[in-house]
C-alpha cells in the first residue's frame, strides 16, 4: 500500500482547502475525490457563495470568515484568479427581529453583535434608507436592515479548482473518479483506506464528504446529519439592469416573517446572466444518491410568486437557468468538525449545515495544523460533536 502523512476524502469546499494547506506545508497528502471537482453533484457550485464577517449564527464563527478573506487574497495574488468580490452584504429583517436564519432566531442582533466584537464595520439603515440606497429592494416599513461593506461573494468552483491546483503544485497527489469504500484502524495505528480503485495507509484521515458523510461513519452517529435538497435559480429581470450591478446591489439575506427567508446576489454575470434569488427548505430530506436534480416549473413559479415577486418587483417570474445543491445539516445547525468516536487518528469535517462556503479557506487551515500536530492559527473547538457530549 502507498503510505501518506494524510489522506483526504472528498475534494469540495473542505477538502479542497484542507489539501491546499497540507501541501503548502510540506504534507504528503492524497486527495479523493467520487468525481471531477469542481463539479454539480454536492454542496460547491452555483457559480457564486455569499461571504460575511458578522455572523449572525453566532460570533464563533466570524474568525473563520476573516481569515479567509485573507486566504483568499493570499491565492488571488499568487495565481491570478479572482475568487472574492466584496459589494457589501445588506441583511434585512423585520423591525423587532424574531425572523430565523439557519435556525437561530434575531439575526440581526446576532449580526451586529459580531460586528461589536469583532470590529467589523456595519450601518443600521431604515427601509427608507435601503430604497434610497439600494433600489431594487422593496423594503417595507416594517423592516430594517444592516450593511456590511466588507461582505460579498466567493466564486465556489474557483476556489476549488485554485486549491487544488495550488495543491498539486505543491506535491499534493489527488485521484478523482475514485471512491472511498471504508477505513479501518490498523494495529499500528494507522488508517488504511480502501477505494473502489486501490488500498492505501495514512497517519491521518479526513472525511470532508459532506452529503456522503453519514455513509463513513458508525449507524450510531449518522444521524447527526441531514441531507436536504435545495434549489437555485437565476431569474431574468424586467427593470433597469443597472439596479442589479454590483456596484448597486450587494448580496443580501432577507429574513422573512414566519421564519422564511431568501438569499441573493447581484447579477455577477451581467443583466443576462439573470440575478440568483433562492430559499431554503429544512423538511424534505434526501441522500446524495437519491436527490431528484430537476427542477420543475412549477418550484421557480411558487419561489418567485410566494417570495420574490413583491421583495424585487423589477425581477421576472421567467427562468435563465436552475439548479439543485445538497446541504448537510446537524441538528443545531452548527459544523461538526471533530475526531471520530474512538478514533483519533479519523477527522469528520464539516457538515456544515448550509452556511459553510464562508468559512472553508480557514477551516482548511486549521484542519492541517490538527494533522500535523501543529497549534491552530484558529481553534475548531466550537464545533465538537455532539456525541463528546
Amino acid at each position: 500500500m502507498s503510505h501518506f502523512d494524510v489522506i483526504v476524502i472528498g475534494l469540495g469546499a473542505a477538502g479542497a482547502a484542507t489539501t491546499y494547506q497540507l501541501a503548502r506545508r510540506g504534507s504528503r497528502v492524497l486527495g479523493i475525490d467520487r468525481f471531477d471537482p469542481p463539479h454539480a453533484m454536492g454542496s460547491t457550485h452555483g457559480d457564486s457563495r455569499i461571504t460575511r464577517l458578522a455572523i449572525g449564527e453566532g460570533s464563533q464563527y466570524s474568525p473563520l470568515a476573516i481569515r479567509s478573506h485573507e486566504i483568499w487574497r493570499d491565492i488571488e495574488r499568487e495565481t491570478g484568479a479572482t475568487l472574492l468580490t466584496q459589494c457589501g452584504a445588506l441583511y434585512i429583517g423585520p423591525l423587532r427581529d424574531d425572523a430565523a436564519v439557519h435556525g437561530r432566531a434575531g439575526f440581526l442582533r446576532r449580526t451586529l453583535e459580531s460586528a461589536e466584537r469583532y470590529g467589523i464595520p456595519i450601518e443600521s439603515l431604515d427601509a427608507s434608507d435601503v430604497r434610497a440606497r439600494f433600489p431594487a429592494f422593496n423594503v417595507q416599513p416594517n423592516e430594517r436592515a444592516l450593511f456590511e461593506p466588507t461582505g460579498g461573494f466567493v466564486r465556489p468552483e474557483e476556489c476549488v479548482r485554485q486549491q487544488l491546483g495550488l495543491a498539486v503544485r505543491h506535491g499534493a497527489i489527488v485521484h478523482i473518479h475514485e471512491q472511498f469504500v471504508h477505513h479501518a484502524i490498523e494495529r499500528d495505528g494507522r488508517v488504511s483506506v480502501h477505494t473502489d480503485k486501490g488500498a492505501y495507509t495514512a497517519d491521518r484521515l479526513v472525511l470532508s464528504m459532506g452529503a456522503w458523510i453519514a455513509q463513513a461513519v458508525p449507524a450510531s452517529i449518522a444521524s447527526h446529519f441531514t441531507v436536504l435538497r435545495q434549489v437555485l435559480c437565476w431569474f431574468e429581470i424586467d427593470g433597469d439592469t443597472r439596479h442589479f450591478d454590483p456596484e448597486r446591489c450587494p448580496v443580501h439575506i432577507w429574513a422573512l416573517e414566519g421564519d422564511r427567508d431568501i438569499y441573493g446576489f447581484p447579477a455577477i454575470d451581467g443583466g443576462d446572466g439573470g440575478v440568483k434569488i433562492a430559499t431554503e427548505q429544512y423538511l424534505a430530506s434526501t441522500t446524495a444518491d437519491t436527490i431528484d436534480r430537476h427542477v420543475s416549473d412549477a418550484e421557480t413559479a411558487a419561489l418567485h410568486a410566494e417570495y420574490i415577486a413583491n421583495a424585487f418587483p423589477d425581477v421576472s417570474s421567467r427562468v435563465v437557468r436552475t439548479a439543485t445543491c445538497l446541504y448537510t445539516v446537524t441538528p443545531g445547525f452548527d459544523f461538526i468538525i471533530d475526531t471520530m468516536p474512538g478514533e483519533e487518528q479519523v477527522l469528520v469535517v464539516s457538515p456544515c449545515s448550509g452556511h459553510g462556503f464562508k468559512h472553508s479557506a480557514a477551516i482548511g487551515e486549521s484542519v492541517a495544523a490538527w494533522a500535523q500536530d501543529d497549534p491552530a492559527e484558529l481553534s475548531l473547538a466550537a464545533f465538537e460533536a455532539p456525541w463528546r457530549l
